[in-house]
């Protein structure tokens, strides 16, 4: 009664009327239901939205809109709206005066929607105020509104059309106005407003357009339109992207994470700290607090170690879950809209059926199955957006808390994860938190679905639904079992990655040695053996995989068989009729997805567990203590440094390697630091920078630091920025600098002066320059405190002296600042203040040169003892054990002469610096520094990983197949065929068992159809294995070959490759891309292949079942094209930029790592993090549009996916007097299907063309220029070549590239065998390209150079460079024992070994190591001091015992002792041998035969040294620089 009661007065009118709504031809609503119900959806929706969008507009707010004649129009026709709403109320108050008596709705209704339209002109204005610049909400609303007022305008028309009933004219008038405004304000919603004042956007260069578009632009994707027309145009740039959101930067996310994380850190540091102190600690440390609660904490936080970790998954819902909760809603609905096909198929099924129904209702279900998959895509495709932007931030997030946390983690705890694993976080697992962000819902809306559709499926059959599940219940162990043992397989599979990355990561650092020792070889069996226990693992995963697929292929299909055998076995008369059948095939298709989905998630769910893992146990690791150094502004304490018994070790767990320091450094003094090799000189200055671990004592380190360390640390940058190293530019100052750390002599060779770019690792420099580079930096920072740790060691004598007294020394730029030096060089030391002599991680002595001669200890013996060595101590610098002659720039390097001319220098390390130029350059203006250049960038040395453009081109693809082998490819081809063809061919068989007649409510053929159904079904499992297997393989054995060829292409290469290419690029070569070809092709090809044939299938069921839609199909399939192609050109760009933009954020973490510790004492963390978010946001630049345009692409497909069900339901309709039920059903269900596959194929179409990619990138390398043969059989020279080693050059002459002039030129000189012969020259006269034309590093120009006989040119490049052996400058070990390093391949006995290592003075050090020659050394041979390895490579030489041997001046970071032991040695043990030295410092080579003096690549004189100065040329004023003459 309550309803009718409001429908009229008397309640005559009824509110609702089947007859007049349904069964009739004509359907309409009564008056009641209009003016009630359809007036009020509209109000109701836009009065539950209110609170929550309210309140959502508080927390959202983006600055106000100004008004705009827009946003007036709406406002005013809001208001118009309710004055014609309360016209209608106030109306029917006069009619009341006048004693009409209406029905109650008359009055309810237009005050309702009079109330809702001032409601809705209130949130315009609002919004305005909010900045919100279009509204979903309001759009809605103004739709909902229209809709319903279509309803009405239509019973309207049809009542005035019906004559015999009289007209409310009052109540039309206001109606129609009412229609034509709501329809207005529909229009006008559409339109975005103008953006807020003072928003970002409006500063922005390039903004996104995705805040100022409208409502439905933005759920349809439009408004990235503009970007894929420019992409279809032309291939994109990084300069057409847009800038990233503000809510999507790194400095907007990772302090989020950053903050939470700490706070949860914080929780579980708190916790252990009061179960134990042990009171002996306590007095040990009086002075600082912090220091016993850490000490405590060692001691307690391993036993509880379960109990309280750092929970990072909290951390990251903490700091993502809000936003990613709308995503939960949009899923929800999606899944509820998902059934909705097939109940709407029952209900055509049944409309067929029933050839009464009338036809609008065929229409109308047509019409409705269209509208719900429409809203379907819309909604599933802003679930997706959200996914993906939450997976985008979460990677920024990871990354960038990777990246702080790698700026402040001790040493040890560095040790424990190498720079590879450190780069495979950022790189792999934050990946895999990305890809997770997409599946992670599927957990609760996975059973949700198979919830629903067993319980529509029970509806549906009964309990015969129960043999199904039961099979699919089944599957699940099995998935579950096959997840499992995926997980322990990526376990093992990440380990060997990690492994085989690192040992790559070495190879292209040491490349150079490898090549000079000829170990290519050894160690490519090295990485093959890590590789061949990666694809032993990767073939178990693949037979998993095949397995996997098997099961997830037949797993419907045994359902329906079950289910539909059960059901007509239990009873005779259960029919499967069409209905049954196809509803139930529609929900099994929907059932097949979460069933696949569940497993694919849960190992998603396991792989991001691992990495979850790993990241939590990195950032977890211990920090540098900040405060075990007190680190304060200067004040007039004892001194500006001051350590009282302070004990450090490098970590805790470890014995310490200081032991009791004690001294004080009076501020402004000059302090040396002596020792042997290995004895903590270095440790000494880590200690000062906080960089060990602080077991007791009290350290003061007044002011700021600056320090340079013993290998230099170059960032990949221009000279000046490596030098100014974020500071401010000050023109006077920089000059200085540059002149006192005898820098101007190399800005004059370098190409553009100071703006030239240096090379990763600063690879176009050489070692002297580097080192000079580095002490320009710290000078130039005018700090208070400078630590030198060996800086003279890398440069010639004469460029030592100058930099000792124009910066170091007692008159140098820096005389008034503390300075602590760590040296070797003995000649400096009358000048020290204080010198402090270390042995064994103790300060054995202290004091002045004078006091500790005195004191007659282990000083001055060790001084008495090179006395005698060098003769004139005091007077000359030759004695400063200087001289790394750097490696020249094995590129040549142009400088544009103002001539034009192309002339060609070579760069090197140490300069010339005579004091003439010192003090002609000392004018010159930084103007002239930065070298005029015709073109800014005509020489720049390192190429950027470029970016293919176009098509991945056919020959790709055919490369994957040739390696995958052709028959295994055309086998797995055919197999999918036979697995489709069953798989339709089962569908059809069951569309004719439904139409089999009924007789006495039975059918009669049931046994047959069943059987024949069962076995399709079964020879479909058969094929889908085979194919599986057949991909898997196939994909194994391209793994092999691409790998193979890889390596094999990397290491044939030439030097001046590797000097091009940056190491960041191949070894992302062998990481992403090799990993990609194992683990991600395979699978998608599978897919992809399968996808292809389901649309296929789809097509072909649906024109077998209505012939007619032959007219849609192939217009549809002309769109889908199109869109795609015009998708495609996009997307490949840029995902392509999106790679390139990859490379620079491993690149500046690979180098941040490396040179961590001078970030932190120069204290530049905060703009090494800024420069990293900036790098960060570069790559997601590329990567935000590419998951919009995936968006975009697939609500265009789908909506063409919709038209196909639209027109195969419709065509069904109008035809469904010719067609039996079980053909529709067969038709609608696949056509239901048609959407998803499509999706899925562009999906795939482009995940295919994006990873394969990858073997384009791998094949890349094999079109490159490569090295001579390794070996020629031919031409091999006998075992025993070169017998006396007698060395010819005639005629020779070397260029570094082929545009390039001649480096050395008309070289004509012979070595006799057992020569000794030193080679001198000024810096950049090509000492060091005469031993690389010797190695053939680079091949000669001219001329030839002939050893006993043999031109090299004519052998292999391996028989050549075993028989010669080179010591070269920087001394570079591989990881792994000590034995490999000495002898890779295992030629030699360890009596051997160990004689070569007692000849090189090292038998001591490593008898005292516990595991000896098997002593593990570290990545990059760390673990060693420089020293050491310099010994090591020594030993490596006498263990060789070649003819020749070439010494490459390495003896710079050797204190002078072992420098003596490692000349001697070469003296007695090499006495045989033709020994070539390029020397530094000239006392060296004085006992020489002969001496070879170059000059600009040319030899200027050649006879014994005795001659040479009394011929007082070139070596004799050489002579005198050095004070030997």
């Amino acid at each position: 009664m309550g309803i009718e009661s409001l429908c009229s007065a008397d309640a005559s009118e009824p509110f609702w009327d089947w007859n007049l709504t349904w069964h009739t031809e004509n359907p309409d609503f009564t008056q009641c239901f209009q003016n009630t119900v359809l007036v009020w959806v509209p109000c109701i929706y836009l009065w539950v939205c209110f609170p929550a969008y309210f309140l959502y507009l508080r927390s959202h707010d983006r600055g106000y809109i100004q008004m705009s004649i827009l946003n007036k129009a709406k406002t005013a026709l809001g208001l118009i709206l309710w004055i014609v709403c309360w016209a209608d109320l106030f109306y029917s108050f006069w009619e009341r005066s006048q004693n009409i008596f209406r029905a109650p709705f008359f009055l309810i209704s237009p005050t309702v929607l009079g109330i809702t339209m001032l409601l809705a002109t209130f949130l315009i204005q609002h919004e305005r105020l909010k900045g919100v610049q279009s509204s979903g909400v309001m759009m809605i609303f103004w739709l909902i509104s229209l809709l319903c007022a279509t309803v009405i305008f239509r019973s309207k028309i049809m009542l005035a059309l019906n004559t015999d009933t009289e007209v409310d004219a009052f109540r039309y008038v206001t109606f129609c106005t009412y229609f034509i405004l709501l329809l207005v304000q529909l229009i006008l919603s559409c339109f975005p407003e103008k953006p807020p004042l003072f928003s970002e956007a409006v500063n922005d260069p390039k903004p996104c357009p995705e805040f100022s578009a409208s409502f439905l632009s933005r759920i349809t994707f439009w408004w990235i339109t503009g970007l894929m027309i420019q992409g279809h145009r032309r291939p994109l740039e990084a300069k057409d992207l847009w800038s990233l959101n503000k809510e999507d930067t790194s400095e907007e996310i990772v302090p989020g994470l950053a903050k939470n994380w700490a706070k949860e850190w914080a929780k579980t540091k708190r916790q252990p700290l009061n179960m134990l102190y042990s009171s002996k600690k306590q007095q040990k440390s009086s002075d600082s607090n912090g220091e016993v609660m850490e000490e405590a904490e060692a001691l307690i936080i391993k036993p509880s170690q379960r109990s309280s970790e750092a929970s990072l998954s909290k951390v990251l819902y903490k700091t993502f879950g809000p936003y990613f909760l709308m995503s939960f809603l949009f899923k929800a609905a999606h899944d509820l809209l998902m059934f909705t096909g097939p109940e709407i198929l029952k209900l055509l099924i049944n409309f067929v059926n029933n050839k009464s129904a009338p036809n609008w209702q065929g229409y109308f279900y047509t019409g409705l199955l269209f509208v719900c998959a429409c809203l379907q895509t819309l909604i599933l495709h802003q679930y997706f957006h959200i996914c993906f932007v939450t997976g985008m931030r979460l990677k920024t997030a990871i990354v960038g808390v990777i990246y702080r946390k790698a700026l402040v983690i001790t040493n040890s705890a560095r040790k424990t994860s190498t720079v590879g694993e450190i780069v495979n976080l950022m790189s792999v697992d934050a990946q895999r938190f990305m890809d997770l962000a997409t599946y992670i819902n599927m957990i609760w809306s996975a059973p949700l679905q198979v919830i629903l559709a067993l319980y529509l499926l029970w509806r549906n059959l009964g309990p015969s639904v129960l043999a199904g599940v039961a099979v699919m219940i089944l599957l699940v162990p099995i998935n579950a079992v096959m997840a499992m043992k995926t997980k322990t397989y990526q376990v093992a599979q990440m380990k060997s990655k990690d492994n085989r990355i690192k040992l790559m990561n070495e190879i292209l650092n040491g490349i150079k040695v490898l090549k000079l020792y000829a170990w290519e070889l050894a160690f490519r069996e090295k990485v093959l053996e890590i590789r061949q226990k990666e694809l032993k693992v990767l073939k178990k995963s693949a037979y998993l995989a095949a397995m996997g697929t098997f099961t997830w292929v037949c797993a419907p299909f045994l359902v329906a068989l079950s289910t539909f055998a059960v059901y007509v076995k239990v009873n005779k008369n259960n029919i499967l009729d069409a209905q049954k059948a196809f509803v139930s095939l529609a929900l099994f298709n929907i059932l097949r997805f979460p069933l696949n989905i569940l497993p694919m998630v849960i190992s998603s769910i396991v792989e991001a567990s691992v990495s979850l893992k790993r990241l939590r146990v990195f950032l977890s690791h211990e920090e540098l203590d900040p405060d075990s150094i007190i680190r304060g502004p200067i004040t007039n304490a004892e001194g500006s440094i001051v350590v009282k018994n302070a004990t450090f070790s490098w970590s805790k767990t470890d014995p310490p390697s200081l032991n009791s320091i004690n001294f004080t450094v009076p501020e402004g003094s000059l302090i040396a630091v002596v020792g042997q090799v290995g004895c903590g000189k270095s440790s000494l200055l880590s200690a000062l920078l906080g960089e060990m671990d602080k077991k007791e004592g009290y350290v003061v380190v007044k002011g700021s630091i600056a320090y340079v360390p013993q290998q230099a640390w170059i960032q990949n940058a221009t000279l000046e920025d490596n030098i100014i190293f974020g500071r401010e530019m000050n023109e006077s100052r920089y000059k200085r600098v540059i002149e006192a750390c005898a820098l101007l002599p190399d800005l004059e060779i370098l190409p553009m002066g100071d703006r030239t770019e240096i090379g990763e690792k600063g690879v176009n420099l050489s070692g002297g320059q580097k080192q000079r580079v580095s002490l320009a930096r710290a000078v130039y920072c005018n700090a208070d405190t400078y630590l030198f740790d060996d800086p003279l060691s890398a440069v010639d004598a004469h460029v030592g002296k100058h930099i000792f007294e124009k910066v170091i020394g007692p008159k140098g730029i820096l005389k008034n600042k503390t300075r602590v030096l760590v040296t070797h060089a003995v000649n400096y030391l009358p000048q020290m203040d204080t010198i402090l002599v270390m042995t064994d991680g103790e300060i054995s002595e202290m004091g002045s040169y004078q006091e500790l001669l005195k004191q007659d200890g282990a000083f001055a013996e060790f001084l008495r003892t090179y006395a005698n060595a060098e003769q004139s101590m005091e007077s000359s610098d030759a004695s400063s054990p200087s001289g790394k002659e750097g490696k020249p720039v094995e590129n040549g390097v142009l400088v544009n002469d103002a001539t034009g001319k192309l002339m060609h220098r070579q760069l090197s390390n140490s300069s010339t610096y005579s004091r003439e130029t010192g003090k002609s350059q000392h004018q010159s203006s930084t103007a002239e520094l930065q070298k005029p250049l015709a073109e800014k960038n005509s020489w720049k040395l390192t190429e950027a990983d470029t970016a293919k453009t176009g098509r991945v081109k056919a020959t790709v693809y055919w490369e994957y197949m040739k390696a995958i082998g052709l028959y295994i490819s055309f086998l797995s081809v055919f197999l999918f065929m036979c697995n489709h063809i069953a798989s339709l061919a089962s569908n059809y068989w069951l569309s004719l068992w439904t139409d089999d007649p009924v007789v006495n409510g039975t059918q009669q053929y049931t046994n047959v159809r069943l059987g024949v159904y069962g076995a399709l079904g079964i020879s479909q499992g058969i094929a889908v294995f085979g194919y599986s297997m057949a991909v898997s393989i196939g994909g194994i054995f391209a793994s092999r070959h691409l790998h193979l060829d890889l390596l094999h292409n990397v290491l044939r290469s030439p030097m001046s490759f590797f000097e091009r290419t940056p190491s960041g690029n191949l070894v992302s070569r062998f990481s992403k891309e090799i990993d990609t070809i194992d683990s991600t092709i395979p699978p998608i090809i599978k897919m992809f292949m399968g996808s292809t044939f389901n649309v296929i299938g789809a097509c072909i069921i649906i024109l077998l079942a209505t012939p007619i839609a032959a007219v849609v199909i192939p217009p549809l399939g002309l769109v889908y094209l199109l869109v795609q192609r015009f998708y495609v050109a996009t997307s490949r760009q840029l995902k392509r930029l999106e790679s390139v933009s990859r490379s620079p954020v491993y690149s500046h973490f690979n180098e941040t790592l490396l040179g961590v510790s001078v970030i932190r004492a120069f204290e530049e963390q905060k703009r090494f993090i800024k420069q990293n978010d900036m790098k960060v946001d570069e790559n997601q630049k590329a990567y935000y549009p590419s998951i919009v345009a995936n968006r975009w692409l697939a609500v265009r497909l789908e909506f063409v996916g919709n038209c196909i069900v639209l027109f195969a339901a419709l065509f069904a309709v109008i035809a469904r007097n010719k067609l039996s039920p079980g053909l529709i059903g067969l038709s609608v269900s696949y056509s239901l299907q048609i959407t998803a596959y499509l999706n899925w194929l562009v999906r795939m179409t482009s995940d295919l063309e994006t990873n394969i990619v990858a073997v384009e990138r791998v094949k890349e390398y094999a079109e490159m220029e490569k090295e001579a043969e390794w070996s020629i059989e031919e031409t091999a020279p006998a075992s025993t070549w070169p017998q006396e080693g007698k060395v010819e050059f005639r005629g020779f002459g070397l260029r570094y590239r082929e545009d390039l002039d001649l480096v050395l030129k008309n070289i004509n000189i012979t070595i006799n065998g057992g020569e000794k012969v030193g080679i001198v020259g000024r810096t950049g006269a090509g000492k060091s390209s005469l031993t690389l034309g010797l190695f053939r590093i680079n091949e000669a120009a001219e001329g030839e150079i002939i050893i006993d006989g043999i031109n090299i040119a004519k052998i292999g490049l391996h028989d050549l460079r075993f028989k010669i052996t080179i010591i070269p400058q920087d001394p570079i070990l591989f990881s792994g024992s000590l034995r490999m390093n000495l002898d890779p391949f295992d030629q030699h006995s360890d009596e051997d070994i160990w004689r070569s290592l007692e000849l090189a003075h090292l038998k001591n050090f490593v008898s005292s190591l516990p595991d000896k020659l098997n002593h593990e050394c570290s990545e990059g041979g760390e673990n060693l001091s420089v020293g050491q390895r310099q010994l090591v490579c020594l030993a490596r030489a006498l263990l060789r015992k070649s003819k020749i041997l070439v010494l490459d001046e390495a003896t710079a970071a050797v204190d002078l002792e072992t420098d003596n032991l490692i000349q001697s040695t070469i003296k007695s043990q090499f006495e045989e041998c033709t020994v070539l030295t390029i020397a530094h410092r000239l006392n060296t080579i004085m006992d020489y035969t002969r001496v070879l003096v170059l000059d600009r690549g040319e030899v200027v004189e050649c006879d014994s040294p005795d001659n040479l100065l009394q011929a007082k040329g070139l070596f004799y004023s050489m002579a005198k620089d050095s004070g030997l003459a």
